[in-house]
Protein backbone atom coordinates (compact mmCIF):
# COMPACT_ATOMS: atom_id res chain seq x y z
CA UNK A 1 0.00 0.00 0.00
CA UNK A 2 1.55 3.78 -0.86
CA UNK A 3 3.99 2.56 -3.20
CA UNK A 4 5.46 5.37 -4.68
CA UNK A 5 3.48 4.69 -8.14
CA UNK A 6 0.50 5.73 -6.73
CA UNK A 7 1.40 8.60 -5.58
CA UNK A 8 3.10 9.30 -9.26
CA UNK A 9 -0.07 8.61 -10.51
CA UNK A 10 -1.12 11.48 -8.10
CA UNK A 11 1.53 13.83 -9.97
CA UNK A 12 0.30 13.07 -13.00
CA UNK A 13 -3.45 15.02 -12.46
CA UNK A 14 -3.76 18.13 -14.64
CA UNK A 15 -3.18 21.73 -13.68
CA UNK A 16 -6.93 22.33 -14.54
CA UNK A 17 -7.83 19.33 -11.47
CA UNK A 18 -5.21 21.64 -9.21
CA UNK A 19 -6.57 24.63 -9.77
CA UNK A 20 -10.36 23.63 -9.29
CA UNK A 21 -8.96 22.63 -5.74
CA UNK A 22 -6.46 25.06 -5.08
CA UNK A 23 -9.11 26.85 -2.69
CA UNK A 24 -8.71 23.87 -0.32
CA UNK A 25 -5.66 25.99 0.72
CA UNK A 26 -7.64 28.27 2.24
CA UNK A 27 -10.42 25.75 2.77
CA UNK A 28 -13.17 27.82 2.12
CA UNK A 29 -16.54 27.19 1.21
CA UNK A 30 -16.05 25.16 -1.34
CA UNK A 31 -14.73 22.41 1.26
CA UNK A 32 -17.31 23.26 3.42
CA UNK A 33 -16.56 20.77 5.57
CA UNK A 34 -13.07 22.21 6.53
CA UNK A 35 -14.22 25.70 7.07
CA UNK A 36 -14.26 26.00 10.77
CA UNK A 37 -13.98 29.21 12.54
CA UNK A 38 -10.23 30.06 12.21
CA UNK A 39 -9.52 33.20 14.74
CA UNK A 40 -8.09 32.98 18.13
CA UNK A 41 -11.05 32.19 19.96
CA UNK A 42 -13.22 33.42 17.53
CA UNK A 43 -13.92 29.86 16.81
CA UNK A 44 -13.64 28.76 20.56
CA UNK A 45 -9.88 27.33 19.23
CA UNK A 46 -6.95 28.89 20.14
CA UNK A 47 -3.70 27.96 17.68
CA UNK A 48 0.13 28.53 17.49
CA UNK A 49 3.02 27.69 15.64
CA UNK A 50 5.06 26.03 18.55
CA UNK A 51 8.75 24.48 18.48
CA UNK A 52 10.45 22.03 21.11
CA UNK A 53 13.34 20.13 21.15
CA UNK A 54 13.34 16.31 20.03
CA UNK A 55 16.06 13.89 18.96
CA UNK A 56 17.96 15.19 15.77
CA UNK A 57 16.46 18.55 15.91
CA UNK A 58 14.18 20.81 16.68
CA UNK A 59 10.48 20.04 15.95
CA UNK A 60 8.19 22.82 14.88
CA UNK A 61 4.33 21.67 14.60
CA UNK A 62 0.83 23.10 14.75
CA UNK A 63 -0.45 23.38 17.92
CA UNK A 64 -4.64 23.99 18.26
CA UNK A 65 -6.82 22.93 20.81
CA UNK A 66 -10.45 24.43 22.73
CA UNK A 67 -9.24 28.26 23.88
CA UNK A 68 -10.58 26.83 27.78
CA UNK A 69 -10.39 23.08 29.20
CA UNK A 70 -8.21 19.96 29.51
CA UNK A 71 -9.13 17.67 26.51
CA UNK A 72 -7.41 14.32 25.04
CA UNK A 73 -4.37 15.03 22.79
CA UNK A 74 -4.21 13.71 19.23
CA UNK A 75 -0.73 13.91 17.21
CA UNK A 76 -0.92 14.14 13.27
CA UNK A 77 1.11 12.51 11.63
CA UNK A 78 0.80 14.54 7.32
CA UNK A 79 1.67 12.47 4.20
CA UNK A 80 4.77 13.56 1.77
CA UNK A 81 3.78 17.14 1.29
CA UNK A 82 4.08 17.48 5.13
CA UNK A 83 2.90 20.00 7.23
CA UNK A 84 1.09 22.87 5.85
CA UNK A 85 -2.56 24.45 5.49
CA UNK A 86 -4.38 21.70 5.02
CA UNK A 87 -3.29 20.11 7.62
CA UNK A 88 -3.92 23.16 9.83
CA UNK A 89 -7.38 23.08 8.56
CA UNK A 90 -7.49 19.29 9.38
CA UNK A 91 -6.11 19.90 12.87
CA UNK A 92 -8.38 22.78 13.31
CA UNK A 93 -11.86 20.47 12.84
CA UNK A 94 -10.76 17.82 15.05
CA UNK A 95 -9.64 20.19 17.64
CA UNK A 96 -12.99 22.13 16.95
CA UNK A 97 -14.38 18.50 18.13
CA UNK A 98 -12.70 18.90 21.41
CA UNK A 99 -8.90 17.42 21.55
CA UNK A 100 -5.66 18.97 21.34
CA UNK A 101 -3.96 18.36 18.05
CA UNK A 102 -0.58 18.23 17.43
CA UNK A 103 -0.07 18.60 13.64
CA UNK A 104 3.86 17.97 13.93
CA UNK A 105 6.53 18.43 10.73
CA UNK A 106 7.68 15.01 9.98
CA UNK A 107 10.97 16.45 8.13
CA UNK A 108 11.99 18.41 11.41
CA UNK A 109 14.91 16.69 11.19
CA UNK A 110 16.40 17.99 7.89
CA UNK A 111 14.45 21.28 7.65
CA UNK A 112 11.54 23.36 8.97
CA UNK A 113 7.83 23.24 8.06
CA UNK A 114 6.43 23.88 5.66
CA UNK A 115 8.27 22.42 2.68
CA UNK A 116 5.23 22.77 0.14
CA UNK A 117 2.72 25.17 0.17
CA UNK A 118 0.08 22.52 -0.75
CA UNK A 119 0.16 19.25 -2.74
CA UNK A 120 0.42 21.05 -6.50
CA UNK A 121 3.20 23.01 -5.38
CA UNK A 122 4.80 19.43 -4.08
CA UNK A 123 3.86 17.86 -7.65
CA UNK A 124 5.24 21.20 -9.76
CA UNK A 125 8.21 21.70 -7.92
CA UNK A 126 10.31 18.20 -7.66
CA UNK A 127 8.67 17.05 -4.60
CA UNK A 128 9.51 13.32 -4.96
CA UNK A 129 13.13 14.29 -5.70
CA UNK A 130 13.36 16.47 -2.84
CA UNK A 131 11.44 13.93 0.22
CA UNK A 132 13.76 10.98 -0.55
CA UNK A 133 16.77 12.14 1.80
CA UNK A 134 13.93 13.82 4.01
CA UNK A 135 11.90 10.28 4.40
CA UNK A 136 15.77 8.30 4.73
CA UNK A 137 15.98 10.63 8.31
CA UNK A 138 12.51 8.43 9.33
CA UNK A 139 13.96 5.47 10.52
CA UNK A 140 12.37 3.08 13.32
CA UNK A 141 14.33 4.09 15.87
CA UNK A 142 14.09 7.63 14.75
CA UNK A 143 10.30 7.73 14.65
CA UNK A 144 10.26 5.82 17.80
CA UNK A 145 12.28 8.35 19.43
CA UNK A 146 10.75 11.69 18.27
CA UNK A 147 7.19 9.87 19.12
CA UNK A 148 8.25 9.98 23.03
CA UNK A 149 9.63 13.51 22.62
CA UNK A 150 6.34 14.74 20.90
CA UNK A 151 4.01 12.72 23.95
CA UNK A 152 5.91 14.00 26.84
CA UNK A 153 5.85 17.69 25.33
CA UNK A 154 1.86 17.24 25.04
CA UNK A 155 1.64 15.68 28.86
CA UNK A 156 3.54 19.31 29.40
CA UNK A 157 0.52 21.10 27.89
CA UNK A 158 -2.33 22.94 30.08
CA UNK A 159 -4.41 22.17 27.67
CA UNK A 160 -4.00 18.66 27.46
CA UNK A 161 -6.06 16.29 29.89
CA UNK A 162 -3.83 14.20 30.71
CA UNK A 163 -6.11 11.25 32.61
CA UNK A 164 -7.64 10.63 28.86
CA UNK A 165 -5.18 8.61 26.35
CA UNK A 166 -3.54 10.23 23.34
CA UNK A 167 -4.95 9.10 19.78
CA UNK A 168 -2.48 9.69 16.55
CA UNK A 169 -3.72 9.86 13.44
CA UNK A 170 -1.27 9.32 9.96
CA UNK A 171 -1.77 9.68 5.98
CA UNK A 172 0.17 8.07 3.98
CA UNK A 173 3.70 7.51 4.64
CA UNK A 174 2.43 8.62 8.41
CA UNK A 175 0.35 5.68 8.57
CA UNK A 176 3.22 3.33 9.61
CA UNK A 177 4.01 6.18 12.26
CA UNK A 178 0.91 5.81 14.13
CA UNK A 179 1.57 2.39 14.91
CA UNK A 180 5.01 3.23 16.02
CA UNK A 181 4.13 6.02 17.98
CA UNK A 182 1.59 3.43 19.93
CA UNK A 183 4.15 1.02 20.43
CA UNK A 184 6.64 3.50 21.57
CA UNK A 185 4.82 5.04 24.09
CA UNK A 186 1.79 2.46 24.71
CA UNK A 187 0.98 3.49 28.43
CA UNK A 188 -0.07 6.48 26.91
CA UNK A 189 -1.05 6.35 23.26
CA UNK A 190 -4.37 4.40 23.17
CA UNK A 191 -5.74 5.15 19.45
CA UNK A 192 -4.05 5.07 16.00
CA UNK A 193 -5.64 5.42 12.38
CA UNK A 194 -3.96 5.22 9.10
CA UNK A 195 -5.37 6.74 6.14
CA UNK A 196 -3.95 5.30 2.79
CA UNK A 197 -1.14 4.27 4.83
CA UNK A 198 1.98 2.48 3.42
CA UNK A 199 4.41 0.00 4.35
CA UNK A 200 2.47 -1.41 7.01
CA UNK A 201 2.64 -4.79 6.55
CA UNK A 202 5.60 -5.52 4.67
CA UNK A 203 9.52 -3.93 3.99
CA UNK A 204 10.30 -3.92 0.66
CA UNK A 205 14.01 -3.06 1.41
CA UNK A 206 13.87 -5.79 4.23
CA UNK A 207 11.47 -8.54 3.64
CA UNK A 208 12.70 -9.86 7.65
CA UNK A 209 12.22 -6.62 9.05
CA UNK A 210 11.52 -7.26 12.80
CA UNK A 211 10.47 -3.51 13.23
CA UNK A 212 6.71 -3.48 10.40
CA UNK A 213 4.34 -2.06 11.90
CA UNK A 214 1.88 -5.22 11.61
CA UNK A 215 4.62 -6.91 14.11
CA UNK A 216 4.84 -4.12 16.71
CA UNK A 217 1.00 -4.36 17.13
CA UNK A 218 1.33 -7.03 19.96
CA UNK A 219 3.58 -4.29 21.71
CA UNK A 220 0.94 -1.43 22.02
CA UNK A 221 -2.44 -0.93 24.04
CA UNK A 222 -4.55 0.87 21.32
CA UNK A 223 -7.89 0.84 19.34
CA UNK A 224 -6.74 0.69 15.48
CA UNK A 225 -8.49 2.36 12.58
CA UNK A 226 -7.07 0.75 9.22
CA UNK A 227 -8.72 3.16 6.41
CA UNK A 228 -7.26 1.72 3.33
CA UNK A 229 -7.99 3.00 -0.25
CA UNK A 230 -9.29 1.19 -3.13
CA UNK A 231 -6.33 0.92 -5.60
CA UNK A 232 -3.90 0.55 -2.58
CA UNK A 233 -6.26 -2.39 -2.16
CA UNK A 234 -5.90 -3.95 -5.54
CA UNK A 235 -1.94 -3.63 -5.55
CA UNK A 236 -2.19 -5.84 -2.17
CA UNK A 237 -5.58 -7.42 -1.68
CA UNK A 238 -4.10 -9.47 0.79
CA UNK A 239 -2.63 -7.33 3.43
CA UNK A 240 -5.87 -5.76 4.99
CA UNK A 241 -7.21 -9.74 5.81
CA UNK A 242 -3.24 -9.84 7.22
CA UNK A 243 -3.94 -6.54 9.35
CA UNK A 244 -7.00 -7.68 10.67
CA UNK A 245 -5.23 -11.51 11.64
CA UNK A 246 -2.60 -9.74 13.63
CA UNK A 247 -5.11 -7.34 15.32
CA UNK A 248 -7.10 -10.39 16.90
CA UNK A 249 -4.21 -12.32 17.31
CA UNK A 250 -2.84 -9.35 19.45
CA UNK A 251 -5.99 -8.71 21.18
CA UNK A 252 -5.97 -5.44 20.06
CA UNK A 253 -9.72 -3.60 18.61
CA UNK A 254 -9.10 -2.71 15.20
CA UNK A 255 -11.92 -1.43 12.36
CA UNK A 256 -10.03 -1.90 8.94
CA UNK A 257 -11.86 -1.29 5.88
CA UNK A 258 -11.32 -0.68 2.04
CA UNK A 259 -12.92 3.00 0.75
CA UNK A 260 -14.21 3.59 -2.66
CA UNK A 261 -11.09 6.50 -2.82
CA UNK A 262 -7.76 6.52 -4.30
CA UNK A 263 -4.84 6.45 -2.45
CA UNK A 264 -4.81 10.24 -0.91
CA UNK A 265 -8.82 10.51 -0.88
CA UNK A 266 -9.17 11.53 3.11
CA UNK A 267 -6.54 14.84 2.19
CA UNK A 268 -8.07 18.22 1.27
CA UNK A 269 -5.55 19.46 -1.12
CA UNK A 270 -5.23 15.55 -2.97
CA UNK A 271 -6.15 16.01 -6.69
CA UNK A 272 -7.82 12.56 -5.62
CA UNK A 273 -10.21 13.89 -2.61
CA UNK A 274 -13.33 12.35 -2.40
CA UNK A 275 -15.46 14.13 0.28
CA UNK A 276 -18.35 11.41 0.56
CA UNK A 277 -15.44 8.74 1.58
CA UNK A 278 -13.48 11.88 3.43
CA UNK A 279 -16.70 12.63 5.82
CA UNK A 280 -17.55 8.77 6.03
CA UNK A 281 -13.80 7.96 7.36
CA UNK A 282 -13.78 11.48 9.03
CA UNK A 283 -16.69 9.92 11.25
CA UNK A 284 -14.89 6.57 11.66
CA UNK A 285 -12.10 8.60 13.37
CA UNK A 286 -14.07 10.60 15.74
CA UNK A 287 -15.85 7.20 16.91
CA UNK A 288 -12.33 5.69 17.32
CA UNK A 289 -11.50 8.64 19.93
CA UNK A 290 -14.53 8.69 21.55
CA UNK A 291 -14.28 5.07 22.38
CA UNK A 292 -10.77 4.70 23.33
CA UNK A 293 -9.62 7.93 24.50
Amino acid sequence: MCELDQLSDMSRVSRRTFGTLGAVAGLGATFAPWAVANAQGAGGLTENMVSFAAPGGTMDAFFVHPSSGKHPAVILWPDIAGLRDAKKAMGRRLASSGYSVLVVNPFYRTLPAPQFKDFADFRDNGGFQKVGPWMAQNTHENVTETAKAVVAWLDQQASVDTAKGIGNQGYCMGGPFTVRTAAAVPSRVKAAASFHGGGLVTNRADPNDPNVPIKLIPKTQASFLIAIAKNDDAQAPTEKDELKAAAQAAGRPAEIEVYQGDHGWTVPDSPVYNEAEAERAWARLLNLYKTAL
